[in-house]
């Protein structure tokens, strides 16, 4: 299975600092990282950001990336963030505190290791969720753009996304290909969660009904992007 429309992403010896939750999409990339690392020389470690939320579940996710990263030869680094005591301060929701926490904690460990880019395991059926959403709540012209293949995090750092161009389907493929376990999160499937109520009822259903529908969205941002000049 190739992933080479983001090879251009990874050039030769570049310091990558992968985020792995243990869920398929990061641990699709963690592999992935490691075969491109002996390819092209990088030097790849993985971080494991534990939110302290889902008790003995969390903990063994961080168990399973420190085993991961064992079993593909991978530094890690399992850093804890306090999500729930930061959304209580800020007045923020949990969903939201995670994301803001996990990409600051992402970008100062990238700076303390001297990374130059930071990986996370986004994928197509991501970027089709985050266009819909987007057009639920009403969007500017860059909202429909979605999630950008790569953007400055930091200063030096660059955030990159190589599983964009796949689909979920085409992720937990290679994973069967690989012989790869993961973790299941339960919380992906509390339908409180706005992103969980798209991807586990309305974009399915919309999917069903216009096949191809998820490519779409994902195109139509990729034009997006690409006429708003961002990449």
């Amino acid at each position: 299975m190739a992933f080479e429309a983001e090879q251009r992403l990874l050039t030769p010896r570049r310091k990558v600092l992968a985020a792995v939750s243990g869920g398929p999409d990061s641990v699709c990339l963690a592999h992935w990282l490691s075969v491109q690392a002996r390819k092209k020389g990088l030097a790849v470690s993985l971080v494991h950001v534990h939110h302290g939320l889902r008790g003995r579940a969390a903990d063994a996710d961080a168990r399973f990336v420190v085993k991961l990263g064992a079993e593909l030869g991978l530094p890690v680094a399992i850093v804890r963030a306090p999500v729930r005591a930061l959304a209580a301060r800020r007045g923020l929701g949990l969903e939201e505190a995670g994301r803001k926490e996990r990409y600051r904690v992402l970008g100062e460990r990238a700076r303390r290791g001297r990374f130059t880019a930071v990986a996370t395991g986004h994928q197509l059926d991501d970027q089709a969720e985050t266009v819909l959403l987007h057009l639920l709540r009403g969007t500017s012209l860059e909202g429909l753009g979605g999630i950008p293949v790569r953007r400055p995090l930091r200063p030096g750092v660059e955030l990159i996304r190589p599983l964009l161009p796949l689909t979920r389907a085409e992720v937990l493929l290679y994973l069967k290909m690989h012989g790869l376990a993961w973790r299941e999160d339960a919380s992906n499937a509390d339908p409180k969660f706005t992103r969980n109520w798209v991807r586990r009822d309305i974009l399915p259903r919309l999917e069903k009904r216009a096949p191809g529908l998820k490519r779409r969205l994902a195109a139509i941002a990729a034009k997006v992007r690409a006429a708003t000049g961002r990449a």
